[in-house]
């Protein structure tokens, strides 16, 4: 699909090989060969494949040909979903144009259209562009508040319970679990906002060390100021992703508790039920002669052997704080 921003009607329908002076920014969302082929012959530029747009070291990410600027990032593609990914975004910034090059649905890029339509302030390519990485970064920012707050609800959830009512042990440990899903699907949502950050925080410093005259100065300090931003939310992103690892160790650490808690129920149970066991054993022996056998009293006197033998370990258990 092919989008054209700023035309004027005359881009897609005039034969000219010059572009428009009214086009600042071209969006190929899932670019057929002939999409890709129309623009090149017009704007000049080279589009990326999505296997070039999806390498992750530098050189291929910051590249300059012949004036013009070509760069990568990994966006996440259905964000608002539980099934959201890294999908690449191609940027070629030159003095003319914005060329836009992606293959899902990114909601940053329907955020920058609407605010082309009501701002008439963005009549260049530079401008577009920055306001792309504007709004990246306005998103970055609302994701990592949302994880952390997430976080948040997670920690009160599992430090600030009331000891003193205890909950069965299976239901404990199936409501640990789940908890350690979510803090592991917060984990997850965080590394996709992490790979986002730092692709943009190699974009905006490369575009104003390469001091072309065309960025005017309002967009370069607005470029620092993204960069700024990105350093600060890669800050908190360390701060999250360090909570997240300590409530990872948190909560199998409760759950280990619990499930020794249970071994020492089990424990505790066994080991009452050793003393009983003995008696009955003995008075369970086919002897023939044993003075109890002709005692009137003698079966009352089994069952109470054995109720007391049970008993008697109790407080000691008690006092070494056992049960």
């Amino acid at each position: 699909m092919l989008k054209v921003y700023r035309d004027t009607g005359t881009f897609l329908t005039s034969s000219s090989t010059e572009l428009p002076g009214a086009i600042i920014w071209i969006d190929l969302f899932n670019p057929t060969q002939h999409e890709k082929d129309f623009v090149q012959s017009r704007t000049g530029v080279r589009i990326p494949s999505v296997e070039a747009l999806s390498e992750i070291e530098s050189s291929s990410r910051l590249v300059v040909e012949r004036g013009m600027i070509y760069l990568s990032t990994p966006v996440v593609a259905h964000a608002d979903t539980a099934d959201a990914f890294l999908s690449p975004l191609g940027l070629i910034l030159t003095q003319q144009v914005l060329v836009t090059v992606r293959f899902e649905q990114f909601s940053v890029i329907d955020t920058v259209v609407e605010r082309i339509h009501r701002d008439e302030s963005l009549r260049s390519s530079t401008g577009v562009f920055t306001a792309l990485l504007e709004a990246l970064v306005d998103r970055g920012a609302d994701v990592l508040e949302r994880l952390g707050a997430e976080l948040d609800k997670v920690s009160r959830t599992v430090f600030r319970g009331d000891p003193s009512k205890r909950e069965h042990t299976v239901r404990s440990n199936a409501a640990l679990r789940r908890v350690l899903s979510r803090v592991g699907a917060t984990g997850d949502r965080l590394s996709l906002a992490r790979d986002v950050l730092l692709g943009l925080s190699r974009i905006a410093p490369f575009v104003v060390s390469l001091g072309h005259e065309w960025i005017v100065p309002e967009f370069e300090a607005r470029l620092a100021a993204v960069s700024k931003d990105v350093a600060s939310l890669n800050d908190y992103e360390g701060h999250v992703s360090n909570k997240v690892q300590f409530l990872l160790d948190a909560i199998l650490g409760f759950i280990t508790i619990e499930q020794n808690d249970l071994f020492k129920v089990l424990t505790i149970v066994s080991v009452v039920g050793i003393p009983p066991t003995v008696v009955a054993g003995i008075y369970g022996m086919n002897f023939k002669f044993m003075p109890e056998l002709s005692w009137q009293w003698g079966y009352p006197f089994g069952l109470v052997l054995i109720v007391l033998s049970a008993l008697v370990p109790f407080p000691w258990f008690k006092w070494r704080g056992w049960v």
